[in-house]
């Protein structure tokens, strides 16, 4: 099967899942075609049956703002006619589902066709959708899309209470973890010459918006270390780092806490760590908790959004209100206190993660949608007798198959990505 791929290359949870279910699906043997402004960040250079196809937005002085949603939907027209992709699975509503209409309506205009899969990861419903600048659009891009799932059950809810979507059905489909790269015993200590003999390892990794609520990370540590002398890493960067910098001199917890900005393999940090805290104001499922699970790694989080979906209040970790920084505290002190009831938690979260949430079991349901796309897909004439476009690797340049004249728009090379 041919799959593109649109997803925000950038640092983030959406991204992320995109990128390594792209890995899965080409290591089982289907093509992917990444279409997006630059490289996934979780991307190698080379990968058999993958490939990048670069957005290039024109810079015209009469466009204060590029048009980034109309050059994606021409390219992923170019893209699908020229490697005749099956599937065009869009992660995050906005812009992605809309360019993804605008393209296949293009190519119903000449006889031809794709399915369009939108996944939905969380701030594109709750946040952006939901702005009044968008919530229209939002709506009719879920409602044009041939099929439609979500990254938890909370999301679900909140999709169809928001828009009502009466023209489409949600199904779920949650994020994976891939056990053999988050596993504590494949890495070695990354962090021990950091950390003071005795003390234990706490952790978060975010992208630091607002809605993390890392102030609450360093005051919750802060109480934490006080009672069990412990060292706290902050992986990643955003707006509230500086914030998170200020509240540890505040509370005098500064040589204590570590900010180590974005990383793109956290593996190795987590199988050293001895807790998580994720004290989100909203998460449509908290990848991060998940990744810190499948590590052994017991979570302490807030219990908003995905997170009840992903962690097992007292079984791989603890579950409290927003805000409450006291029972946040309470908690990792109680787990980090009793080393028989760590290593129970730490077992626990090792074990149900590879049961639920494996990489295996999701990539098939994805196969499985996909297969249904395609078979509720009219045979296009269109593409019969056109010659199949030859396809390189990621990285190396692409030179099209020749094509009768006036049967493509125009040829599509693709080159090496542009950094």
């Amino acid at each position: 099967m041919k799959i593109g791929i649109t997803c925000y290359p950038t640092y983030g949870g959406s991204g992320a899942v995109a990128t390594e279910l792209g890995i899965a699906l080409a290591a089982r043997g289907h093509e992917v075609h990444f279409i997006t402004y630059q490289q996934p960040f979780r991307l190698p250079n080379f990968l058999p049956r993958i490939f990048f196809h670069e957005v290039d937005v024109g810079r015209y002085p009469l466009f204060e703002y590029p048009p980034y949603d109309l050059a994606l939907a021409v390219r992923m027209h170019e893209v699908v006619r020229a490697h005749e992709l099956d599937v065009l699975h869009c992660h995050y509503a906005l812009p992605h589902a809309t360019s993804a209409w605008i393209a296949r309506e293009m190519l119903r205009d000449k006889g031809d066709d794709v399915q369009v899969v939108t996944t939905l990861h969380g701030t594109d419903i709750t946040i952006v959708g939901q702005d009044p600048s968008f919530h229209a659009i939002t709506k009719f891009s879920i409602e044009r899309s041939d099929f439609v799932t979500a990254v938890s059950e909370y999301l679900r809810r909140e999709t169809l209470a928001a828009f009502g979507c009466t023209g489409c059905s949600v199904e779920v489909i949650h994020n994976f973890v891939d056990p053999a790269v988050y596993d504590r015993a494949a890495h070695p200590p990354a962090l021990s010459w950091l950390v003071p003999r005795g003390r234990k390892v706490i952790m978060h990794v975010s992208n630091m918006r607002p809605v993390k609520r890392v102030r609450d990370v360093v005051r919750v540590f802060a109480k934490v270390t006080a009672e069990v002398p412990s060292v706290l890493f902050m992986v990643g960067d955003g707006p509230e780092r500086v914030d998170a910098e200020q509240e540890a001199r505040a509370l005098g917890v500064e040589r204590q806490v570590h900010f180590l900005g974005k990383l793109e393999a956290v593996a190795p940090l987590l199988a050293g760590a001895d807790l998580f805290l994720l004290p989100s104001a909203s998460e449509s499922f908290g990848l991060s908790a998940l990744e810190a699970l499948s590590s052994g790694v017991p979570v302490v989080s807030s219990n908003a959004g995905g997170l009840s979906e992903v962690v097992r209040d007292g079984v791989t970790g603890a579950l409290c209100a927003v805000g409450d920084v006291e029972a946040m505290a309470a908690a990792s002190i109680g787990i980090l206190r009793d080393a028989d009831r760590w290593r129970a938690m730490s077992e626990a979260a090792a074990a149900d993660a590879r049961a639920r949430f494996t990489l295996d079991k999701v990539v098939e349901r994805y196969e499985a949608l996909y297969e249904r796309a395609v078979a509720s897909r009219p045979r296009s004439a269109a593409r019969e007798g056109r010659p199949r476009a030859r396809t390189t690797p990621l990285g190396m340049p692409a030179v099209e198959a020749p094509v009768p004249v006036g049967a493509l728009d125009g040829p599509v090379v693709d080159g090496p990505p542009s950094d």
